[in-house]
């Protein structure tokens, strides 16, 4: 399937899909922790997981992110958050990135990313 033109919809829920691809882009729907009993590095690293998983799908990587939202339950969790997030990011390919203070859907989730991404 060519996936640098048209539309792609993937994991279809009857709420939302994990992600759409058009003309080359990736969009990602809020990814958020399976298990959230863990702390603020725990829930990033398996967030994280889940946007690796997603772009390897789409046949692109974390070094092809334009852009990514992360929402934090909690300002206090910033340095946990980003910890993990320093040793995540691609080196030498940081997107531009925005993280604010959200009140997230489910109390118990610390932090919700949104990436946009390309194939390249």
């Amino acid at each position: 399937m060519n996936l640098s033109h048209g539309l792609h919809r993937f994991h279809v829920g009857d709420r939302l899909s994990e992600m759409a691809i058009f003309n080359g882009t990736i969009y990602l729907a809020g990814q958020v922790p399976n298990d959230a009993t863990q702390d603020i590095r725990g829930q990033t690293t398996q967030v994280l997981a889940m946007v690796d998983k997603l772009l390897t799908e789409a046949g692109t990587d974390r070094a092809h992110i334009l852009m990514c939202q992360i929402y934090l339950a909690d300002m206090a969790d910033f340095a946990g958050m980003n910890d993990i997030w320093d040793d995540w990011v691609a080196p030498g390919d940081a997107p531009p990135r925005a993280t604010v203070q959200a009140k997230l859907a489910k109390p118990e989730w610390k932090i919700e990313v949104v990436v946009t991404a390309c194939i390249v």
